[in-house]
């Protein structure tokens, strides 16, 4: 039976239930996937990377210059986002998201390959920045067009709930890496740093190899192939088009300035909870690996049908109330979070990590793909929404366990100041959606007046 969306396309483009699932599924797999290997990363840096690569500096040196390569990354996203947002508005969704996929997985795969310190001296974190540069360049494109492959597809009353799953890949992809690591973990100290850290990152291929088989069956979007009808129309009538990447940047840089204040409510607690938490607790205050991770796993549990719920909710009343709602959690849970992380009870720790993730945290997340690939036209919306969530998440993101390190450094290993930068950002972002336009309403295949 047809689905039958609010938006004029194509014929023979509408997409019925099974071909909406197919999509919805696809992007979920791809997103797990992208997350598997940037989390892991986090990981890999929090518990066993300083040992590895970065030997022969103080411990405290080695965990800053560990999280500063997980944050190289980032810098690499925005072009990533220009480069592949280019394509994508352009030669299509599918074929750019099958090149994103495949070089995510061969660039974590590598990384599982690297010689140690010991082995080859300073051409391994040498080696490592390079090929972190790559798959941070890679991660540009992937989430973009992950994103707008679903809600481009969706019934216009759905975008908000059907866009939210996939977002839930961020939390499969941290529990599979988790999982593994914890497992890994349980592993003789020597043998987890000679081979037991590098078993994850090799694992990522046979993620990769699913979801390819599932790209390969995708069709573009009923948008995409009615702006390619109507650009086959014009072609003739007008001169050489603009390209997107320019376009956007000249004629909406506000929604793309607008996209990276809003990351860092959802940004700053998420990589300040996963990645420098775990190593905060872990060092600092004494807590097991094994119970940090199976804090965090416990959490990403939780992640489903939280995602769901609130992405539901944004179909009903609007995607700024529940961004708004999301930020003001984020803001008000960062002193309690650190208060219960300190308790040492691993219910506790739970509690916390709910309130400010599974709450806070989620809420934005799940309202993230419908809210900000509707902000753009269809013409420059893979390059909009890319740029934009992607300079977001340097400013927002990569480098928060690098700052969180840094700010616990002046204040004598105390979290007070980190608990006051979330809150901060958490601030800034409410104010960033309050003032931003609504966008639940909004017909995809024309530009925002």
């Amino acid at each position: 039976m047809s689905v039958s969306l609010d938006i004029p396309v194509v014929k023979n483009t509408a997409l019925d239930k099974a071909s909406i699932r197919r999509v919805v599924i696809s992007s979920w797999i791809g997103n797990t996937i992208e997350y598997y290997d940037f989390l892991l990363y986090g990981l890999a840096s929090a518990l066993v990377f300083s040992k590895i690569f970065f030997p022969n500096v103080s411990p405290v040196a080695g965990l800053l210059a560990s999280f500063a390569t997980f944050g190289v990354g980032f810098v690499a996203r925005p072009l990533g986002g220009i480069f592949f947002g280019h394509m994508g508005d352009t030669l299509g969704r599918k074929i750019t998201l099958m090149i994103t996929l495949g070089g995510m997985g061969t660039a974590t795969f590598l990384v599982g390959c690297l010689p140690s310190y010991d082995a080859i001296g300073i051409w391994s974190p040498l080696l490592l920045v390079i090929i972190r540069f790559i798959q941070g360049f890679l991660v540009g494109g992937e989430w973009g067009g992950a994103m707008l492959m679903v809600v481009e597809s969706a019934p216009k009353n759905r975008r908000g709930v059907l866009g939210s799953i996939p977002q839930t890949g961020g939390f499969s992809g941290q529990l599979l890496a988790t999982g593994v690591f914890a497992i890994m973990m349980m592993l003789p100290e020597d043998q987890l740093l000679s081979w037991g850290w590098r078993v994850p990152f090799m694992l990522s291929v046979a993620l990769v190899l699913v979801g390819m088989y599932m790209r390969r069956r995708l069709d573009e979007t009923p948008v995409f192939q009615e702006v390619q009808r109507q650009q086959k129309h014009t072609s003739q009538k007008k001169q050489k088009a603009e390209s997107p990447v320019v376009e956007v940047v000249r004629k909406q840089w506000r929604s793309i300035l607008l996209i990276m204040v809003l990351r860092f409510a959802e940004s700053v607690p998420f990589f300040m909870c996963t990645v420098f938490a775990v190593s905060y607790a872990t060092g600092t205050l004494g807590v097991e690996k094994q119970t940090m991770l199976g804090v965090i796993m416990a959490t990403c549990v939780l992640a489903f049908p939280m995602h769901a719920l609130f992405g539901a909710i944004s179909d009903k009343v609007g995607r700024r109330p529940v961004y708004i709602f999301g930020a003001l959690c984020a803001a008000v849970m960062a002193f309690p979070f650190f208060w219960l992380l300190e308790s040492d009870s691993f219910i506790l720790m739970v509690i916390g990590y709910v309130l400010l993730i599974n709450i806070a945290h989620n809420s934005i997340n799940s309202v993230q793909p419908s809210f900000f690939t509707e902000l753009f036209g269809p013409k420059v919306r893979y390059s909009g929404a890319s740029i934009g969530a992607q300079l977001g998440a340097i400013v927002a993101g990569g480098f928060t366990p690098f700052i969180a390190k840094g700010l616990t450094a002046l204040d004598n290993n105390n979290w007070t100041l980190v608990a006051t930068y979330v809150v901060i950002a958490a601030l800034v972002a409410a104010y960033a959606a309050w003032k931003a336009p609504e966008t639940s309403n909004r017909d995809l295949t024309k530009d925002p007046q």
